[in-house]
């Protein structure tokens, strides 16, 4: 037995034979052609038949993924039509008098290398598909049928790459999962395993011998296990079971509503921490985002985000969202997740210190950016914004004074925004017990249950040595949360929970009769809530 770590691409576990995918060399040599006319029109034809095959995966992958996955073959049949990719395939032909092979793989090459080598995780991921459409215009032109043929029994496929275009032609009847040497988890072969529900794993170098071996694919561990002993075996069968009840779970709530048997509707958002987090939110059937953590951005920057770099990141969660709510937290920094840049000083008791809010209205000029940036993102979509760490009336009435002046700019710059919602998170026992008073001023509460039990019950959360008397079901806990709803009804506004006894499902009868309106949790927890909440009187 032999095991292999890699990285996971999609989750899940496959069990099955492996199959080392090895793509026929496409051998391009360099000729040199007298008719470079006559060259350019077999260039053109084989663009225009590579376009039609891209638009026919489309339809398929529209079937298999939805319209929205289904967006990379178009993506990629626009790539085919760019201006520079084109200019320089059609230059090298008539320049250097080659043939029209050499002439896209020798392009291809240069914006492959171009596009891998930027440090942007997007245009870097792009690489694949500028290599991938590479490859088929050649194809094309040396008349090789699209198609991928993996055998006649289900197997587990272990190549160097897979691009997207294999990947959707792939019989989903024989595919259980597959592992690759090279490719990045914000790949369009990565996204479109995670909405396929295909286990994958990258940065696993294939060995030809395993053909025909028996196989793990844990993609949830990051493990690849050869020739697996009994003992392995079994237990993974015992997981792989696990995972097709869930799989049964997910088919038979999947676009199903989230209603009590008394009739009473609960919205059900997905909490995420990541643009990579939406193919999950989406496969797991949220109703919306309840609560997505913006300070991602600025954790895994090495600079202040500017206003454009917030800006493509709001605007393609809004994008993806297709219309429904999307909740974003602005920036929750300090105690345990801390920033180099921002320079905060060592303090006794971060939890309780400089972070969140304290620190957005302490440094307006970088909460005016990321307001900023929010404000333009919301014509894609519908945005509210809410506001962490808060214990005073008066710091809703200094973040709404900052919203105005925000307002203003765009507007004096005739730039569009629409009108937003505004909610602020209960997460301390302060919030809660003037619930009264904040309701006065905003549209929504989320109330943070991590936060607000920690804080009230005075137990540092992250402390091993207190876990025994963390008590998230403490009485003093779920009446603070009973008095926040009562509050907010009475000023007639929503109130959710986002904090991770959303998804505790022995509460969630308690928080419908306290009358809570929304739920946010992990996406994998979204349909066992829905389940809850459908059993629920």
């Amino acid at each position: 037995m032999e095991r292999f770590a890699g990285k996971s691409m999609s989750d899940g576990i496959a069990i099955g034979k492996i199959f080392v995918y090895a793509k026929d060399e496409q051998v391009v040599k360099c000729t040199k052609v007298e008719d470079v006319s006559k060259e350019s029109i077999r260039y053109e034809s084989a663009k225009e038949r590579a376009i039609a095959e891209l638009h026919h995966l489309y339809e398929v992958a529209c079937k298999e993924v939805g319209e929205e996955n289904a967006q990379i073959f178009n993506v990629q049949a626009m790539m085919l039509e760019d201006d520079d990719y084109n200019k320089a395939i059609l230059n090298s032909i008539q320049s250097e008098l080659v043939n029209a092979e050499y002439a896209v793989a020798k392009t291809g090459d240069s914006f492959f290398a171009m596009f891998a080598q930027m440090e942007d995780e997007y245009f870097n991921a792009r690489s694949i598909d500028v290599k991938d459409i590479s490859e088929r215009i050649i194809k094309c032109l040396q008349g090789h049928i699209a198609g991928s043929q993996i055998g006649d029994e289900p197997v587990i496929i272990v190549a160097k790459e897979l691009v997207p275009s294999e990947v959707v032609q792939f019989d989903k009847e024989k595919l259980l999962g597959f592992a690759m040497e090279l490719g990045s988890s914000n790949s369009h072969t990565a996204i479109l395993a995670r909405m396929m529900n295909v286990p994958a794993l990258i940065h696993i170098k294939s060995d030809p011998a395993w053909n025909g071996k028996l196989a793990i694919l844990d993609a949830t561990e990051g493990v690849l296990i050869i020739d697996p002993s009994e003992k392995v075996l079994a237990e993974y069968r015992k997981k792989y079971e696990k995972k097709l009840e869930q799989r049964e779970l997910l088919r038979q709530l999947k676009g199903k509503e989230n209603v009590t048997l008394s009739g009473r509707q609960i919205r059900l958002y997905a909490n995420i921490g990541n643009v990579k987090d939406l193919a999950s939110v989406i496969q797991n059937d949220a109703g919306g985002i309840g609560l997505f953590r913006s300070e991602f951005l600025y954790l895994e920057s090495d600079h202040y985000p500017t206003e454009e770099e917030q800006l493509a990141v709001y605007k393609q969660v809004l994008s993806v969202m297709t219309g429904k709510r999307v909740i974003i937290r602005t920036l929750d920094i300090g105690a345990d997740k801390q920033v180099d840049y921002f320079k905060l000083d060592k303090e006794e008791n971060p939890t309780m210190g400089y972070r969140a809010i304290r620190i957005c209205l302490d440094r307006p000029d970088v909460f005016k950016t990321q307001l900023r940036a929010l404000y333009r993102a919301s014509v894609y979509g519908t945005l509210s914004i809410m506001y962490p760490m808060i214990i005073s009336v008066e710091e809703v009435r200094k973040i709404k004074e900052i919203n105005e002046e925000v307002k203003k700019e765009l507007k004096e710059k005739g730039i569009p925004y629409r009108q937003v919602e505004h909610g602020i998170m209960i997460e301390t026992p302060a919030a809660a017990v003037i619930s009264d008073l904040l309701a006065k001023e905003v549209d929504f509460f989320s109330i943070g249950t991590n936060d607000l039990t920690q804080y009230t019950l005075a137990i540092d959360r992250q402390n091993a040595k207190l876990e025994a008397i963390n008590d998230s079901h403490h009485e003093a806990v779920l009446r603070l949360i009973k008095m926040t709803i009562e509050n907010a009804h009475k000023e007639g506004i929503w109130v959710g929970i986002c904090g991770e006894l959303g998804a505790d499902v022995t509460l969630t009868e308690r928080f419908i009769e306290m009358g809570i309106d929304e739920l946010s949790v992990a996406p994998a927890s979204i349909l066992s809530v829905r389940k809850a909440i459908r059993e629920c009187r």
